[in-house]
Protein backbone atom coordinates (compact mmCIF):
# COMPACT_ATOMS: atom_id res chain seq x y z
CA UNK A 1 0.00 0.00 0.00
CA UNK A 2 1.33 3.47 -0.90
CA UNK A 3 0.17 5.46 2.11
CA UNK A 4 -1.61 5.42 5.46
CA UNK A 5 -3.09 8.53 7.02
CA UNK A 6 -2.99 8.26 10.83
CA UNK A 7 -5.43 10.34 12.88
CA UNK A 8 -5.10 10.08 16.65
CA UNK A 9 -8.16 11.28 18.54
CA UNK A 10 -9.29 11.94 22.09
CA UNK A 11 -12.80 13.14 23.04
CA UNK A 12 -13.39 15.15 19.86
CA UNK A 13 -16.00 13.05 18.11
CA UNK A 14 -17.74 15.78 16.10
CA UNK A 15 -14.50 17.52 15.18
CA UNK A 16 -13.15 14.14 14.07
CA UNK A 17 -16.21 13.76 11.84
CA UNK A 18 -15.20 16.99 10.05
CA UNK A 19 -11.64 15.71 9.64
CA UNK A 20 -12.84 12.41 8.16
CA UNK A 21 -15.10 14.22 5.70
CA UNK A 22 -12.12 16.33 4.58
CA UNK A 23 -9.98 13.20 4.18
CA UNK A 24 -12.72 11.47 2.24
CA UNK A 25 -12.60 14.38 -0.24
CA UNK A 26 -8.93 13.74 -1.06
CA UNK A 27 -8.18 13.82 -4.79
CA UNK A 28 -5.39 11.40 -5.57
CA UNK A 29 -3.86 9.66 -8.52
CA UNK A 30 -5.99 6.62 -9.53
CA UNK A 31 -2.94 4.42 -9.07
CA UNK A 32 -2.57 5.32 -5.39
CA UNK A 33 -3.53 2.73 -2.79
CA UNK A 34 -4.16 4.21 0.63
CA UNK A 35 -6.08 3.95 3.90
CA UNK A 36 -7.13 5.97 6.94
CA UNK A 37 -6.26 4.68 10.42
CA UNK A 38 -8.11 6.36 13.29
CA UNK A 39 -6.53 5.64 16.68
CA UNK A 40 -8.97 6.27 19.52
CA UNK A 41 -6.85 7.13 22.56
CA UNK A 42 -9.31 6.01 25.21
CA UNK A 43 -12.04 8.55 24.38
CA UNK A 44 -15.07 8.78 26.66
CA UNK A 45 -17.39 10.40 24.11
CA UNK A 46 -19.06 8.92 20.99
CA UNK A 47 -15.87 8.75 18.91
CA UNK A 48 -16.32 5.04 18.15
CA UNK A 49 -19.87 5.60 16.89
CA UNK A 50 -18.74 8.43 14.58
CA UNK A 51 -16.05 6.25 13.03
CA UNK A 52 -18.48 3.36 12.53
CA UNK A 53 -20.99 5.67 10.83
CA UNK A 54 -18.40 6.91 8.35
CA UNK A 55 -16.96 3.42 7.94
CA UNK A 56 -20.25 2.06 6.54
CA UNK A 57 -19.82 4.17 3.43
CA UNK A 58 -16.03 4.30 3.29
CA UNK A 59 -14.15 0.99 3.55
CA UNK A 60 -10.77 2.76 3.42
CA UNK A 61 -11.35 3.78 7.04
CA UNK A 62 -10.02 1.61 9.88
CA UNK A 63 -10.59 1.95 13.62
CA UNK A 64 -7.97 1.17 16.27
CA UNK A 65 -8.16 1.61 20.04
CA UNK A 66 -5.20 2.54 22.26
CA UNK A 67 -5.98 2.38 25.96
CA UNK A 68 -2.68 3.78 27.27
CA UNK A 69 -3.17 7.51 27.51
CA UNK A 70 -0.83 9.69 25.50
CA UNK A 71 -0.50 11.01 21.97
CA UNK A 72 2.84 9.28 21.47
CA UNK A 73 1.32 5.94 22.54
CA UNK A 74 -1.52 6.49 20.05
CA UNK A 75 0.82 7.42 17.22
CA UNK A 76 3.00 4.38 17.86
CA UNK A 77 -0.12 2.20 17.78
CA UNK A 78 -1.08 3.77 14.46
CA UNK A 79 2.39 3.12 13.04
CA UNK A 80 2.17 -0.55 14.03
CA UNK A 81 -1.32 -0.93 12.55
CA UNK A 82 -0.71 0.99 9.31
CA UNK A 83 0.07 -0.81 6.05
CA UNK A 84 1.37 2.10 3.95
CA UNK A 85 4.92 2.73 2.78
CA UNK A 86 4.46 6.40 3.73
CA UNK A 87 2.70 7.42 6.95
CA UNK A 88 0.95 10.79 7.01
CA UNK A 89 -0.09 12.30 10.33
CA UNK A 90 -2.81 14.81 11.06
CA UNK A 91 -5.09 15.61 14.00
CA UNK A 92 -8.76 15.40 14.89
CA UNK A 93 -9.18 19.20 14.72
CA UNK A 94 -7.61 19.60 11.27
CA UNK A 95 -9.11 19.91 7.78
CA UNK A 96 -6.61 18.92 5.06
CA UNK A 97 -7.03 20.47 1.63
CA UNK A 98 -8.27 18.09 -1.11
CA UNK A 99 -4.81 17.67 -2.68
CA UNK A 100 -2.98 17.34 0.64
CA UNK A 101 -2.04 13.67 0.39
CA UNK A 102 -1.12 13.81 -3.30
CA UNK A 103 1.06 16.92 -2.86
CA UNK A 104 2.76 15.36 0.15
CA UNK A 105 3.48 12.02 -1.52
CA UNK A 106 4.61 13.67 -4.77
CA UNK A 107 6.86 16.06 -2.85
CA UNK A 108 8.54 13.22 -0.98
CA UNK A 109 9.04 11.30 -4.22
CA UNK A 110 10.45 14.23 -6.22
CA UNK A 111 12.87 15.29 -3.50
CA UNK A 112 13.77 11.74 -2.50
CA UNK A 113 13.18 12.79 1.11
CA UNK A 114 12.49 10.56 4.10
CA UNK A 115 10.24 12.91 6.06
CA UNK A 116 8.40 16.17 5.61
CA UNK A 117 6.04 18.72 7.08
CA UNK A 118 3.80 21.37 5.62
CA UNK A 119 1.76 24.54 5.90
CA UNK A 120 -0.82 24.82 8.71
CA UNK A 121 -3.34 27.67 8.47
CA UNK A 122 -5.56 28.70 11.38
CA UNK A 123 -9.36 28.55 11.50
CA UNK A 124 -10.10 31.02 14.29
CA UNK A 125 -13.23 30.29 16.30
CA UNK A 126 -13.03 33.91 17.49
CA UNK A 127 -10.63 36.68 16.40
CA UNK A 128 -7.29 36.45 18.24
CA UNK A 129 -6.55 39.13 20.87
CA UNK A 130 -4.10 41.95 20.17
CA UNK A 131 -1.22 40.33 22.08
CA UNK A 132 -1.47 37.09 20.08
CA UNK A 133 0.82 37.93 17.17
CA UNK A 134 2.55 35.48 14.82
CA UNK A 135 5.41 34.96 17.28
CA UNK A 136 3.00 32.78 19.30
CA UNK A 137 1.63 30.72 16.40
CA UNK A 138 3.90 27.80 17.21
CA UNK A 139 2.11 27.31 20.55
CA UNK A 140 -1.08 26.73 18.54
CA UNK A 141 0.55 24.39 15.99
CA UNK A 142 0.17 26.98 13.23
CA UNK A 143 2.86 27.22 10.52
CA UNK A 144 2.30 30.03 8.04
CA UNK A 145 5.68 31.74 7.87
CA UNK A 146 6.72 30.26 4.48
CA UNK A 147 4.96 28.75 1.47
CA UNK A 148 8.00 27.53 -0.47
CA UNK A 149 9.75 24.16 -0.37
CA UNK A 150 13.01 24.01 1.58
CA UNK A 151 15.22 21.48 3.37
CA UNK A 152 14.76 21.00 7.10
CA UNK A 153 18.23 21.05 8.61
CA UNK A 154 17.59 22.20 12.19
CA UNK A 155 15.40 20.73 14.92
CA UNK A 156 13.88 24.20 15.36
CA UNK A 157 12.39 23.82 11.86
CA UNK A 158 10.62 20.58 12.80
CA UNK A 159 7.03 20.27 11.51
CA UNK A 160 4.00 20.06 13.75
CA UNK A 161 1.99 16.86 14.07
CA UNK A 162 -1.04 18.41 12.37
CA UNK A 163 0.82 18.07 9.06
CA UNK A 164 3.80 15.74 8.80
CA UNK A 165 4.75 12.53 7.02
CA UNK A 166 7.52 9.92 7.15
CA UNK A 167 8.47 6.87 5.17
CA UNK A 168 7.90 3.71 7.19
CA UNK A 169 11.61 2.91 6.93
CA UNK A 170 12.34 6.01 9.05
CA UNK A 171 11.02 4.25 12.15
CA UNK A 172 13.28 1.28 11.48
CA UNK A 173 16.22 3.70 11.68
CA UNK A 174 15.25 6.02 14.53
CA UNK A 175 12.58 4.06 16.48
CA UNK A 176 9.10 5.24 17.44
CA UNK A 177 7.81 8.37 19.19
CA UNK A 178 9.10 8.92 22.73
CA UNK A 179 6.19 7.99 25.02
CA UNK A 180 7.63 10.17 27.79
CA UNK A 181 6.95 13.19 25.59
CA UNK A 182 3.77 14.66 24.19
CA UNK A 183 0.22 15.31 25.23
CA UNK A 184 -1.50 12.89 27.62
CA UNK A 185 -5.23 13.42 28.00
CA UNK A 186 -5.67 17.00 29.22
CA UNK A 187 -1.97 17.46 29.97
CA UNK A 188 -0.69 20.00 27.44
CA UNK A 189 2.87 18.71 27.14
CA UNK A 190 4.38 18.66 23.67
CA UNK A 191 7.75 18.33 21.96
CA UNK A 192 7.50 14.76 20.70
CA UNK A 193 7.44 15.93 17.08
CA UNK A 194 10.57 18.04 17.45
CA UNK A 195 12.37 15.26 19.30
CA UNK A 196 11.50 12.82 16.51
CA UNK A 197 12.94 15.16 13.88
CA UNK A 198 16.06 15.62 16.00
CA UNK A 199 16.64 11.88 15.67
CA UNK A 200 15.78 11.92 11.96
CA UNK A 201 18.38 14.62 11.27
CA UNK A 202 20.97 12.98 13.56
CA UNK A 203 20.57 9.74 11.57
CA UNK A 204 21.48 11.58 8.36
CA UNK A 205 18.01 11.24 6.86
CA UNK A 206 16.57 13.90 4.55
CA UNK A 207 13.66 16.08 5.71
CA UNK A 208 11.91 18.83 3.79
CA UNK A 209 9.16 21.40 4.19
CA UNK A 210 6.48 21.37 1.47
CA UNK A 211 4.81 24.75 1.23
CA UNK A 212 1.89 23.49 -0.85
CA UNK A 213 1.09 20.58 1.48
CA UNK A 214 -1.64 22.46 3.30
CA UNK A 215 -4.08 21.84 6.13
CA UNK A 216 -6.36 24.08 8.19
CA UNK A 217 -6.25 23.84 11.98
CA UNK A 218 -9.23 24.76 14.14
CA UNK A 219 -8.29 27.07 17.00
CA UNK A 220 -10.98 27.11 19.69
CA UNK A 221 -11.70 30.28 21.65
CA UNK A 222 -10.48 28.81 24.95
CA UNK A 223 -6.99 28.45 23.46
CA UNK A 224 -6.77 32.18 22.75
CA UNK A 225 -6.33 33.13 26.38
CA UNK A 226 -3.20 33.93 28.34
CA UNK A 227 -4.23 31.33 30.91
CA UNK A 228 -4.09 28.59 28.25
CA UNK A 229 -0.70 29.76 26.99
CA UNK A 230 0.75 29.89 30.52
CA UNK A 231 -0.52 26.37 31.21
CA UNK A 232 0.86 25.07 27.89
CA UNK A 233 4.30 26.55 28.49
CA UNK A 234 4.48 25.38 32.12
CA UNK A 235 3.36 21.79 31.42
CA UNK A 236 5.54 21.44 28.32
CA UNK A 237 8.66 22.65 30.15
CA UNK A 238 7.84 20.38 33.10
CA UNK A 239 7.59 17.43 30.71
CA UNK A 240 10.91 18.34 29.05
CA UNK A 241 12.64 18.51 32.43
CA UNK A 242 11.27 15.13 33.49
CA UNK A 243 12.03 13.39 30.19
CA UNK A 244 15.40 14.97 29.33
CA UNK A 245 16.75 16.47 32.52
CA UNK A 246 19.26 19.34 32.60
CA UNK A 247 23.05 19.33 32.83
CA UNK A 248 24.86 20.68 35.87
CA UNK A 249 26.63 19.20 38.89
CA UNK A 250 25.97 21.78 41.63
CA UNK A 251 22.28 21.50 42.48
CA UNK A 252 19.63 22.55 44.96
CA UNK A 253 16.57 20.25 45.07
CA UNK A 254 17.88 18.78 41.79
CA UNK A 255 17.83 22.22 40.12
CA UNK A 256 21.25 23.30 38.72
CA UNK A 257 22.36 26.40 40.58
CA UNK A 258 22.94 28.36 37.37
CA UNK A 259 19.20 28.17 36.64
CA UNK A 260 18.32 30.31 39.68
CA UNK A 261 19.95 33.58 38.53
CA UNK A 262 18.55 32.98 35.04
CA UNK A 263 15.09 32.71 36.57
CA UNK A 264 15.56 35.91 38.58
CA UNK A 265 16.69 37.80 35.46
CA UNK A 266 13.64 36.48 33.60
CA UNK A 267 11.41 37.73 36.41
CA UNK A 268 12.98 41.19 36.27
CA UNK A 269 12.63 41.33 32.48
CA UNK A 270 8.98 40.30 32.77
CA UNK A 271 8.17 43.03 35.30
CA UNK A 272 10.00 45.66 33.25
CA UNK A 273 8.36 44.42 30.08
CA UNK A 274 4.85 44.81 31.46
CA UNK A 275 5.62 48.46 32.14
CA UNK A 276 7.53 49.37 28.97
CA UNK A 277 7.03 46.88 26.13
CA UNK A 278 4.29 46.22 23.53
CA UNK A 279 1.64 43.66 24.49
CA UNK A 280 3.16 40.74 22.61
CA UNK A 281 6.71 41.32 23.89
CA UNK A 282 5.46 41.75 27.46
CA UNK A 283 3.58 38.46 27.34
CA UNK A 284 6.48 36.70 25.64
CA UNK A 285 8.64 37.60 28.64
CA UNK A 286 5.96 36.19 30.91
CA UNK A 287 6.06 32.95 28.93
CA UNK A 288 9.79 32.70 29.60
CA UNK A 289 9.06 32.86 33.33
CA UNK A 290 6.43 30.10 32.91
CA UNK A 291 9.10 28.04 31.16
CA UNK A 292 11.47 28.36 34.12
CA UNK A 293 8.71 27.56 36.61
CA UNK A 294 7.78 24.38 34.71
CA UNK A 295 11.43 23.43 34.27
CA UNK A 296 12.21 23.79 37.96
CA UNK A 297 9.05 21.93 38.99
CA UNK A 298 9.92 19.06 36.64
CA UNK A 299 13.48 18.85 37.95
CA UNK A 300 12.25 18.95 41.54
CA UNK A 301 9.81 16.10 40.90
CA UNK A 302 12.61 14.05 39.31
CA UNK A 303 15.04 14.51 42.21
Amino acid sequence: MDASIIVCTYNRAESLRDTLHALRAQKTSPSRSWEIVVVDNNSRDHTHRVVKEVQREWPLLRYEFEQTQGLSHARNHGIAAARGDVLLFTDDDVLPEPDWMEVTLSGLEKSNADACGGYIAPIWETPPPAWLTERFYGFLAIRTDRTDDYPITLASQAPFGANMAMKRTVFDRVALFDTNRGRKGNLLASGEDGEMFERILAAGLKAIFLGQSRVHHKVEAFRLTKRYFRRWRFQTSLNIAQSRGLAGERRLFNIPLYVLPQFMRAMARMLWGHMTQPLDEAFNREMVVCHFLGLMQGLYRSR
